[in-house]
């Protein structure tokens, strides 16, 4: 009886330790979110990257950190293709056929911005801007899958042209 005493007193000290342990756990995850967040806003190109539908805190910081400096891509399509977003080509005979994805370069930034997409594709699909219409002319041919694979390599197009050039993304100017 006395060995089960000390073995449930044991037992409440450990969950209590857990709990505490816990709880410096939370807390401190929650004062690196602030300060991520805080990053984020302070950061002129992060907040540029934020303009963009399907991008978020964590893409805009992990694109910005990647990529640098977007003028040593020279254009928009090669930032997609050091990404692993664009489709290969084999030539035969002078035809280009077109493949699956490269998915070469960075796997976790291709799968944030793929994930971006996907969650963004309804939404922009939906609205009356020249993108909203290229993905619904595109989903009217095309496999959802490969349309959202699409789509994000579009957003990285998108990511080049507004590091490259400083600007933010204004649906606005796109409206068909």
């Amino acid at each position: 009886m006395e060995t089960s005493r000390c073995l449930a007193t044991a037992s409440i000290r450990l969950v209590n330790d857990m709990r505490q342990r816990w709880t410096a756990l939370d807390e401190r995850i929650a004062d690196l979110d602030a300060e991520f967040t805080e990053a984020v806003r302070t950061d002129e190109r992060t907040r540029c990257l934020l303009t963009i539908s399907g991008i978020g805190a964590l893409n805009a910081t992990a694109l910005v950190a990647a990529v640098g400096d977007a003028r040593t891509f020279g254009r928009g399509r090669d930032l997609a293709a050091w990404l692993g977003l664009v489709p290969r080509q084999e030539t035969t005979g002078g035809k280009p056929r077109l493949l699956g994805i490269t998915k070469r370069g960075s796997r976790y930034l291709r799968k944030i911005l793929i994930q971006g997409a996907r969650s963004s594709l309804p939404t922009i699909s939906e609205s009356d801007t020249r993108l909203g219409a290229w993905l619904r002319s595109l989903l009217s041919r095309s496999h959802a899958n490969t349309v959202v694979v699409a789509l994000a390599a579009k957003m990285a197009r998108i990511v080049w042209a507004l590091l490259r050039h400083e600007r933010t993304y204004n649906t606005l100017a796109q409206a068909a």
